[in-house]
């Protein structure tokens, strides 16, 4: 079969078994084209809240399938390919969250989205990099516990210099590997090019950006830009699809090694399998994980907007 051939498969597919096929960003051309939303992490997880369709497919990770299922429990979730993971989720348990919690008493433990629903439920609130500023500056706390990115928790501490912040350990090994020298790099090979970077990157790295924001925000950002060249310091899946959706500009990826391989493992195959009932894997929860997972998402995107 052609992508295309397999495409129209899962179009006609997803209506006869009533699927929303959710697709993160950071996901190849083919899966964004027949997704039914395309967004990062916080948008997906308002929208897995609207679906009208009584199956969710997610084509990213476990933690937003996981998100998907505490936002819709009485839904059937299903994650494209079972072996999508992420390292910073992974990177932190709930034996390590109550050791950190113990050194920062009454602190409001603040969970970046790419986090398990299990960590979840021993938080106050969760965020997305999107989110982030806005949620912590509207949580009512002055002391704020952030895990487990120390770099977007830094950023964010940036922003609200009111507030105190302490912070895990951890974050993104793509973004974190990042360095000033793939900066310098960049910008003499591109001098003319705006370097847009995710607040995951290394302080430094950000401090050199044109612009930081969430995946999202660097979509638009160089979208609606006058600019006609920009590097782009994140999952390098957004170079190809801003050459997509702005064939007259130029995008350059700041590193090679921002190639996420959890984000690519899942194929458009993947999709076609899974909603074919021969791949994929349905998402189950326990109930008090769901329930106690819950009151931290709902409350992000309460505050978030």
């Amino acid at each position: 079969m052609t992508v295309s051939e397999i495409q129209d498969a899962i179009l006609t597919l997803k209506k006869e078994k009533d699927f929303c096929i959710l697709a993160h960003a950071y996901q190849s051309q083919p899966i964004l084209e027949v997704a039914d939303y395309v967004g990062d992490s916080y948008g997906l997880s308002v929208q897995a809240g609207k679906a009208a369709q009584k199956n969710i497919l997610m084509c990213g990770v476990r933690f937003m399938a996981e998100t998907c299922k505490v936002l819709c429990p009485d839904k059937n979730v299903y994650l494209a390919n079972p072996v999508a993971g992420c390292p910073m989720a992974d990177g932190i348990d709930n034996d390590a969250l109550q050791k950190l919690q113990a050194q920062y008493p009454g602190y409001a433990t603040v969970a970046y989205i790419n986090t398990t629903a299990a960590l979840k439920t021993l938080c106050d609130v969760c965020v997305t990099s999107s989110s982030a500023v806005q949620v912590c500056r509207a949580l009512d706390a002055d002391k704020i516990l952030f895990v487990p990115d120390p770099n977007l928790g830094s950023f964010v501490a940036g922003q609200i210099p009111e507030k105190e912040f302490a912070f895990g350990s951890g974050g993104c090994p793509r973004h974190f590997c990042v360095t000033m020298e793939d900066v310098a790099k960049a910008k003499a090979l591109h001098p003319n090019a705006l370097l847009l970077v995710h607040p995951e990157c290394r302080p430094e790295v950000v401090e050199q950006a044109d612009f930081v924001g969430s995946t999202t925000g660097i979509l638009s950002f160089a979208e609606k830009s006058d600019a006609g060249e920009f590097i782009i310091g994140t999952e390098i899946s957004i170079v190809e699809h801003l050459q997509f959706r702005c064939p007259g500009k130029r995008f350059y990826p700041l590193a090679v090694k921002l190639t996420c391989p959890n984000m690519r493992v899942t194929t458009l195959v993947d999709v076609y399998a899974c909603l074919c009932g021969q791949g994929g894997e349905q998402i189950d929860l326990p109930p008090d994980v769901l329930s106690g997972a819950a009151k931290c998402i709902e409350k992000m995107i309460a505050l978030g907007g």
